[in-house]
């Protein structure tokens, strides 16, 4: 066995220990997500609320309280989150949520919502059922390179 042959071995060893660990890795984020999203549905309330704005932006630019910001991690303060701001009562409240949540959130409406401090977990129409928002999204790369017909 040649040189050639020793490298591809040790590439592949390497790759099959690098799955394992990421794997391992992405059981332990998993289990850890799933713990704090049962303690924020431990402590959720329902509202009724009126969306005004949902847009996708930069946690730190935002416009939630310092004290949000500093407790994320630094990687996740440059990375785009799912923002809603909603009259809740008297006040205007910028809240975050799920992507799957953000789909369903209508414009100008008034919802009931689940929220865990300011997080959106679910949401449910006040006059029938709501549907997916088709205006916001994303559009994937190829997109803009295919001609309408």
């Amino acid at each position: 066995m040649g040189w050639l042959g020793w490298t591809l071995i040790t590439i592949t060893v390497i790759m099959v220990i690098a799955f394992i660990v990421l794997s391992i890795l992405g059981k332990k984020m998993q289990k850890k997500n799933d713990a704090a999203m049962a303690e924020l549905r431990a402590h959720s309330q329902n509202v009724s609320m009126l969306v005004i704005d949902k847009k996708r932006m930069k946690l730190k630019d935002a416009g939630f309280p310092q004290a949000v910001v500093d407790q994320t991690p630094k990687f996740a303060r440059n990375q785009k989150v799912a923002v809603v701001k909603a009259k809740i009562g008297p006040q205007i409240h910028t809240l975050m949520c799920d992507e799957k949540v953000f789909e369903f959130i209508p414009v100008k409406k008034e919802v009931k919502a689940t929220l865990g401090g300011i997080y959106i977990l679910d949401v449910k129409g006040m006059r029938g059922a709501l549907q997916k928002d088709e205006t916001t999204k994303k559009k994937g790369f190829f997109s803009r390179f295919k001609k309408n017909k």
